[in-house]
C-alpha cells in the first residue's frame, strides 16, 4: 500500500466507497505533483520525447493558422499539461523565423504540478510563460491551444451492467478491510445511454465527464474569442453514435502496465478518450470540430517526410538512426500512428486548420 492508498482507505472506512473519477483525480494529482514521469528514466514516453519533429510540426501548424487568421497581435499560445516543456520548446524554435509571430504570442501554460512547472520554467523561461491552474483564468483574446496526451489523464466515471441494469463502478475495500477493491453501487443508474442488453452483461462503459466539461468550455471560449485548439491523444472514434464498451482504465509504471489499484500516486492512470463525446460537448459550446484523424495521417500531411529529410542532411549516422526510428514510431500504424488521434476545434467563423478536410465533422 502506498501513502495515498492508506489515505484513501481511511477515507473509505469513514465515508464509504468513492467513484473511479474521484480515485483518478486524487491519484493523478498526487502523482504529478511529486515526480517527473516523462522519458526513458520515467514511467512513459510521449510524442515530444520521441523526436523534435513532432513539436516542430505542431508549431508550424499554429503559426500557419495564426497567419491565415490575420496575424492577431496579441495572441495567446496555450498548452494544457506541458510536461517538461519539450513540445513547446520545439514548437517555438521551429517558428522563430515566422515574421511577427514571436512578438505577438503570449505564452500560457496550464499546469498544477510544482515539479513540472520548474522543468517548464527552465525550458521556456526566455518566453516569459504564465502559469494557470485551469483554463478559467486565461486572459481574454484569440488563442492557439495545444493539448498532447492531456485528455486521457482526466477523470472518468465507470458503469457496469449487472442483472440487466447499469451500476456505477466504485472503489471500496476488500474483505480484509485493508486493500482497495472495485465494487458496484447497490442502486442501479436510472438511465444510461444505449440501454441495457443481455449481450452486455458484465461489460463496462466509461463516461468522460471531465473531458466533456473541458470540451464545452473551450468551445464556448472559441465561439466568443476565436482561435483554434488541437488535441492529440489515444482513444476511439465513435461518429456513428454507438456506446463504446470495455475497460480502458490503465496504470503504467517504469514503462510497464501495473494493476490500477496497487500503487495509486506512484503510477500514471489514464483511459482511452471518447473523441465523439468530447467533440459533441465542444459543438454544444459553439466550436466547429475537425476530425479526429489518425496521428500518422496528420503528421504526414503537415510535412513530416520533408522535415525528416532536412534533419537527415546534417545528421551523424547515430543521429540519423534516431531520427528515422522516431519518425517511424510517430506514424507507423503498429506503433503510435493509428492509435493516436488528432482533433481540432475552431471558432465558428475561423479558418480551416491545416491537415484537416474542409467542412467540420
Amino acid at each position: 500500500m502506498t501513502a495515498l492508498a492508506d489515505r484513501l482507505a481511511a477515507r473509505i472506512r469513514l465515508a464509504g466507497p468513492i467513484s473511479v473519477a474521484e480515485f483518478m483525480e486524487e491519484a493523478n494529482t498526487f502523482y504529478y505533483a511529486s515526480c517527473d514521469p516523462f522519458g526513458a528514466g520515467g514511467d512513459f514516453i510521449t510524442a515530444p520525447e520521441v523526436g523534435q519533429v513532432f513539436g516542430e510540426l505542431i508549431g508550424a501548424w499554429c503559426a500557419d493558422f495564426w497567419q491565415r487568421s490575420g496575424s492577431p497581435d496579441p495572441v495567446l499560445l496555450v498548452e494544457l499539461g506541458p510536461g517538461r516543456g519539450t513540445l513547446m520548446a520545439d514548437a517555438l524554435r521551429a517558428t522563430r523565423k515566422v515574421a511577427g509571430f514571436g512578438q505577438a504570442l503570449r505564452l500560457h501554460l496550464v499546469e498544477r504540478s510544482p515539479v513540472l512547472r520548474a522543468k517548464q520554467a527552465a525550458a521556456l523561461g526566455a518566453h516569459a510563460p504564465q502559469w494557470h491552474e485551469s483554463i478559467e483564468s486565461l486572459p481574454a483574446g484569440p488563442m492557439l491551444l495545444i493539448a498532447n496526451e492531456f485528455l486521457d489523464a482526466l477523470p472518468i466515471r465507470q458503469f457496469q451492467q449487472h442483472d440487466l441494469t447499469w451500476h456505477e463502478r466504485l472503489i471500496g475495500l476488500d474483505a480484509s478491510g485493508e486493500k482497495l477493491a472495485f465494487r458496484l453501487a447497490a442502486q442501479p443508474v436510472i438511465e444510461v445511454p444505449g440501454g441495457a442488453h443481455p449481450e452486455n452483461e458484465g461489460k463496462i462503459r466509461a463516461v468522460g465527464t471531465a473531458a466533456e466539461k473541458l470540451g464545452e468550455a473551450i468551445g464556448t471560449r472559441l465561439r466568443r474569442e476565436g482561435g483554434t485548439a488541437l488535441f492529440v491523444d489515444y482513444g476511439y472514434d465513435r461518429r456513428a453514435g454507438e456506446v463504446a464498451l470495455g475497460d480502458t482504465l490503465q496504470a503504467v509504471r517504469n514503462h510497464h502496465p501495473v494493476s490500477v489499484l496497487d500503487a495509486p500516486g506512484e503510477c500514471d492512470l489514464t483511459a482511452h478518450v471518447d473523441f465523439a463525446a468530447f467533440a459533441r460537448a465542444a459543438r454544444f459550446g459553439g466550436a466547429s470540430v475537425y476530425g479526429p484523424i489518425t496521428q500518422g495521417a496528420f503528421l504526414l500531411t503537415l510535412g513530416l517526410d520533408a522535415r525528416k529529410a532536412a534533419l537527415l542532411r546534417h545528421a551523424t549516422p547515430a543521429e540519423a538512426d534516431a531520427i528515422e526510428a522516431g519518425c517511424r514510431r510517430l506514424i507507423d500504424p503498429a506503433q503510435m500512428g493509428t492509435l493516436f488521434k488528432v482533433l481540432a476545434l475552431t471558432g465558428p467563423n475561423d479558418r480551416l486548420p491545416a491537415g484537416f478536410a474542409p467542412g467540420p465533422t
